[in-house]
């Protein structure tokens, strides 16, 4: 089934954060690149439903954004994820399943796969607040997957890893894009140009570039230099 978008604005007073976008999303994964300010935070909370688009729509397989079966297939990890410092990892995912709608057993048996998927089933019993800022982005991921999406949203997901639990979670994102549509959002240019299967560039709110990465391969340290060290 297609993500589809269509003309997705979002306009607070005067200034225009997202700028009449349209895409068709199919499974595989795609890298959203651009500066801060560019509108990518704005166009992926508004993919999840979380934001109100001033004009535009945004549709899976025919299902609109607002649909309780929408928000059922997708699962969202924001740039600044809370958390509950006194849960431990293991109570935090349960009573995330429960609010994505799992039974008890569902969510326990998923849980558990998720702790040792991102590797914190050693520290499942200990609190949140004790995690380094490693684990705790570790720990959203796994939330994020919980419901086993067919629409997985990340934004900045690599921030506060480190260098070999970036490489672990490339190759499980990889995994993932293989029966999902996986929109990753990031400023990190290593982190989506091995991985892509599309990579899209945003600035001023507006898609200035979509293509494969050898498309847009020889554009991507040009359009790095330019967006990000200026």
């Amino acid at each position: 089934m297609e993500l589809n978008v269509d003309r997705l604005t979002k306009q607070y007073r005067n200034k225009i954060a997202v700028d009449r976008i349209s895409f068709s999303f199919h499974e595989g994964i795609y890298g959203l690149l651009g500066a801060n300010g560019a509108g990518k935070t704005t166009f992926m909370r508004m993919i999840c439903g979380i934001l109100t688009p001033t004009h535009g729509s945004v549709a899976f397989g025919g299902i609109d954004v607002s649909a309780e079966e929408y928000r059922a297939g997708l699962g969202y990890l924001p740039q600044d994820f809370g958390y509950y410092p006194n849960f431990t990892g293991w109570d935090f995912l349960l009573y995330m399943a429960a609010l994505k709608g799992l039974s008890r057993r569902a969510g326990a048996k998923r849980a558990k796969e998720m702790l040792e998927l991102v590797s914190l089933g050693d520290v499942a019993k200990k609190k949140i607040k004790t995690y380094s800022g490693g684990m705790k982005q570790r720990l959203g991921i796994a939330q994020a997957l919980l419901n086993d999406p067919k629409i997985l949203v990340l934004d900045e997901p690599t921030a506060g890893l480190d260098p070999k639990e970036r490489v672990r979670f490339r190759d499980l994102i990889e995994q993932l894009g293989k029966d999902s549509i996986v929109i990753l959002s990031t400023h990190i240019v290593s982190d989506i140009d091995k991985i892509a299967d599309t990579i899209l560039m945003m600035r001023d709110g507006q898609m200035i570039f979509t293509g494969s990465r050898g498309e847009v391969q020889e554009d991507l340290e040009s359009f790095y230099l330019k967006e990000f060290e200026a």
